[in-house]
């Protein structure tokens, strides 16, 4: 089988980020910044995304680079024979049709709060009025679905129009949109009158804060954002890997899909905390602050109609460029494992999701009795919980195992393939680092989730 391959490097760096860029970095972000101690929070952050991310998205790279296949057959190809490493294909595939279930529901909601901005539904309106919007749209079945399907429908053309011609190609106009969104949102954010002092919690470290906070839950606050905003663990990079030439180095790769995620959620920062500190907002405030919070911000600034609508485009881009690389894994996924055309393999995917979207969609009208975690927890946290404290995060540890065990690929034919190309190369000096203590730090992430989630 002839193997489509990305048409130059920065395609392949763009579309990985696109991977990792999303709701992790512009929501979940600052927020959890907001509640855990703010700039002093973003350092330990950083740290922990170069120690423990990258580390594990280069594994991802490397299973896929070597094989020259999706996780439907990586395994497959590089495990020792008579190994059971390929069983681990199914818990990719699951994980990343979890994440489609209702992450394409959210873009459904942004899009439908970008309609909504530019007709100027939110002018005039109270808090109480901005929230009810949002209550009104979880009662609309109908209205959900319609959005979910226009954000599937768009995704899955653009990936049936091959690698090159559609997911690479689309993926670089709207990353260079996003970008361009992200600037000048923060340009007018630092500048709101009393935007300093957000500016100040955001830049300037006070550890006093975290200290009474408490410290180790910052930290393994700021452990969980480093290990979740990459996206690993589901092989959602593994298959971008297998489809990039050997001529450049699979960590200098890494890092630049790295600096671009963190660029992303830094600006996304510069956005939001001036902009809550000038209107005296918490920023700390979960899932309100996307769909409560901000528009209610919105609705007292000057130009709220345009900076808001200028806001949830940005946030649209950023959500379909991440559907958009997810529905690219799903795609190959299914050509690997069936042979089936690129065409056949779309259709069959798009009628799937959407039919897979429709539990997260009837649990906030049709099924809202139902509450897997009791208080008014939904559907969209069952599924959210099963992808987010247990599939990546156990995923993550199989990468790990398998680059590193001799049972598996083992450390000697994953480093090999690192080493392969130009730029950085794999700190082989951190091998006990990456054999032993990295895998015990994912556990410990694995723990504090089910931990914290419970509390």
């Amino acid at each position: 089988m002839n193997r489509e391959h990305f048409s130059s490097r920065l395609g392949f760096i763009m579309i990985t980020a696109a991977c990792s860029i999303g709701l992790g970095n512009i929501w979940r972000f600052p927020y959890i910044t907001g509640k855990y101690g703010g700039a002093s929070f973003v350092l330990l952050y950083m740290v922990f995304l170069v120690i423990l991310g990258l580390p594990i998205v280069v594994m991802e790279f490397a299973v896929g680079r070597a094989s020259q296949r999706s996780t439907a057959l990586s395994f497959n190809l590089l495990e020792p024979k008579g190994t059971k490493w390929h069983y681990f294909k199914y818990a990719t595939i699951i994980g990343n049709y979890l994440l489609m279930m209702f992450y394409t529901v959210i873009s459904g909601w942004l899009f439908y709060y970008f309609l909504e901005m530019v007709k100027g539904r939110f002018q005039g309106l109270t808090a109480a009025g901005v929230n009810q919007v949002f209550s009104g749209l979880l009662a609309q079945p109908g209205t959900m679905f319609l959005c979910t399907a226009l954000m599937l429908s768009f995704s899955f053309a653009v990936c049936t129009a091959g690698l090159q011609a559609g997911a690479e190609r689309i993926t670089k106009v709207m990353m260079f949109l996003l970008f361009s969104l992200l600037l000048v949102l923060a340009v007018r954010s630092v500048t709101l009158p009393g935007a300093e002092e957000g500016l100040r919690y955001y830049l300037i470290p006070d550890f006093r804060a975290m200290q009474e906070i408490g410290l180790s839950q910052c930290i393994f606050a700021a452990m969980g954002q480093a290990f979740f905003t990459l996206s690993i663990g589901i092989g959602t990079l593994s298959v971008f890997g297998s489809r990039i030439d050997k001529s450049h180095s699979l960590t200098s790769d890494a890092l630049y899909m790295g600096i671009l995620d963190t660029v992303v959620a830094l600006l996304a920062g510069l956005i939001i905390f001036p902009a809550c500190f000038s209107f005296g907002v918490q920023p700390d405030s979960g899932s309100n602050l996307l769909f409560i919070t901000m528009p209610n911000i919105f609705n007292i600034m000057g130009g709220g109609r345009f900076w808001g609508a200028l806001f949830f485009l940005f946030m649209v881009f950023a959500a379909v460029s991440t559907v958009i690389a997810v529905i690219e894994n799903i795609i190959t996924y299914v050509m690997d494992a069936t042979g089936w055309s690129r065409k056949k393999s779309s259709v069959f995917n798009f009628l799937l999701l959407l039919l897979l979207s429709l539990p997260c969609i009837l649990g906030y009208n049709v099924w809202n009795g139902f509450h897997p975690f009791g208080g008014e927890t939904s559907i969209l946290d069952l599924e959210d919980f099963i992808l987010s404290n247990n599939l990546l995060p156990l995923g993550s540890l199989v990468f790990l195992l398998f680059c590193t065990r001799r049972s598996g690929w083992g450390w000697d034919g994953f480093y090999k393939e690192t080493s392969i190309g130009k730029g950085l190369s794999y700190p082989g000096f951190a091998r006990k680092y990456i054999s032993y203590f990295l895998p015990l730090i994912v556990l410990l992430i694995f723990i504090s989730g089910y931990s914290s989630f419970f509390k």
